[in-house]
């Protein structure tokens, strides 16, 4: 970024994703010593805090969720350089306003961070559009990007008009994670994986994001989103990509991205006919019961997804997209299921895991020991996280991409028109679905029975990691 003083601007500075993540990835960018010298943390919130109070609340959530260690010095300077604004984002006639504090606090040019829900997103860019400040000023978008293709595409012209289609980043925090990022180097590094990774060689690819808890305070985000728009649309349809990619000509940027985009534009597209084998959608029982939630609400806590992808190297393989709530564990992880040479023997897999715990497992056969000729599968198993050194290491997701915005890094960002294409997958999904209602399961079970059935169709079963016996 170009000025002396570079801020970054937090709309919605006193919610959960703020607490949570955004201040301590920045505590932990100063404490790492990869901070630029001189950034101002500008929080915006409708709550009447003075400096002093918002970093005593501040304080608290480092503690708590910081990756690295609390030292009392480092924090002192790092809360020296919040300021706390009072506003209220949704008034355009409060943004003159913000332009003359910021111009106040010595501030040349921001990252504005939109940490509030998607539906402010579209006021706040009318609002930024007024001031001074905005004008070549980067800005960072939660998802999910629109509320469906339409309003997606409006709301991206609004915010291209007022900043430019280069200072977009729309953040998806899975792609900051650790493992999702050595999906690459695993695949293209490695011959035995590299040399098979097609259709010819693998029965199917799984794709799991499943949550423990239900929408816990988010009843009245979630019950208007549900799993498609929340997580299918967005994080799973991207790891989709990643997976699924031709190997760039060069790992730029710009090569990347095309490739990502020849994936999700060669998404077969639903029918009529194909839906009811490809789709299943689900509920948890008592989720009409919880907070915000209408009482006869056909919003789906659970999505699995068959897709196939039409090119070469694909064609005819399934990927098994599934994501849910209530759903018994905390997982996500991508299953690569190879090819077994005989029904009676078991595949050779490739289990790359995300959380709780990040790492590589590799289930492949051998002979039994001793005087048998049986064969049995045994495992391989990687732990990255398990390591003290490597999570001391690694910076979590939203510190590595609030650094690649910093620098205007935008590979690990999607871009306007993988999330347009993607859109149009599921917007088309929601048609054909129409008003069915998801089909029910008990809370902290695997989910809905056809789900598994959407497997056994094929004869594959969603892949487990065997238990430590």
């Amino acid at each position: 970024m170009n000025g002396k003083r570079p801020a970054i601007t937090i709309f919605g500075g006193t919610g959960d994703l703020t607490f949570r993540k955004l201040l301590p990835a920045l505590y932990n960018r100063i404490l790492s010593g990869s901070a630029p010298d001189g950034q101002d943390i500008i929080i915006i919130g409708r709550r009447a805090y003075t400096d002093a109070e918002y970093r005593e609340k501040a304080r608290e959530w480092v503690k708590k969720f910081a990756r690295l260690p609390y030292r009392e010095e480092t924090f002192e300077a790092f809360a020296q350089s919040i300021r706390y604004y009072r506003m209220d984002f949704t008034n355009l006639e409060a943004y003159p306003a913000l332009d003359i504090f910021l111009d106040e606090q010595g501030i040349e040019t921001c990252v504005f961070y939109f940490a509030v829900a998607p539906r402010f997103f579209a006021t706040i860019a009318e609002g930024l559009f007024q001031i001074g400040h905005a004008q070549g000023s980067q800005v960072i978008l939660e998802k999910p990007f629109g509320e469906s293709l339409d309003d997606a595409r409006a709301l991206n012209a609004r915010l291209e008009a007022a900043f430019g289609a280069e200072n977009i980043y729309r953040i998806d925090h899975y792609l900051g994670k650790e493992m999702v990022r050595n999906v690459q180097t695993i695949r293209f590094t490695n011959p035995i994986f590299a040399d098979a990774w097609d259709a010819k060689h693998i029965a199917c690819i799984q794709i799991s994001a499943l949550e423990d808890v239900g929408v816990e305070t988010r009843g009245g985000y979630y019950d208007h989103s549900g799993a498609l728009r929340d997580m299918v649309q967005n994080h799973l349809f991207q790891i989709l990509s990643i997976l699924a990619m031709e190997r760039p000509a060069a790992f730029t940027p710009e090569a990347m991205h095309e490739e990502q985009l020849r994936v999700l534009r060669a998404l077969r597209p639903l029918t009529e006919e194909s839906i009811a084998d490809q789709v299943v959608l689900g509920q948890y029982d008592g989720y009409r019961e919880e907070t915000n939630v209408t009482p006869d609400s056909k919003t789906e806590t659970y999505a699995a997804l068959k897709v196939f992808v039409d090119n070469d190297r694909w064609r005819d393989m399934p990927f098994y997209i599934r994501t849910g709530k209530k759903l018994g564990r905390r997982e996500m992880e991508v299953a690569v299921v190879f090819k077994s040479p005989s029904p009676d023997i078991a595949p050779t897999v490739l289990l790359v895991k995300f959380q709780p715990t990040e790492g590589v497992y590799l289930q492949f056969n051998i002979k039994r020991p001793g005087d048998f000729e049986d064969i049995m599968p045994v495992k391989m198993d990687f732990c990255q996280s398990c390591s003290i050194a490597n999570r001391i290491n690694t910076p979590e997701a939203y510190e590595r991409l609030l650094s690649a915005c910093f620098h205007g890094e935008r590979s690990w960002f999607s871009q306007w028109d993988q999330i347009e294409t993607s859109w149009k997958y599921v917007d088309r999904l929601e048609e054909l679905w129409g008003d069915r209602t998801p089909a029910a399961y008990a809370p902290d079970t695997a989910g809905p029975r056809e789900a598994d059935a959407l497997l056994a169709q094929d004869g594959h079963h969603w892949f487990r990691e065997p238990e430590v016996q």
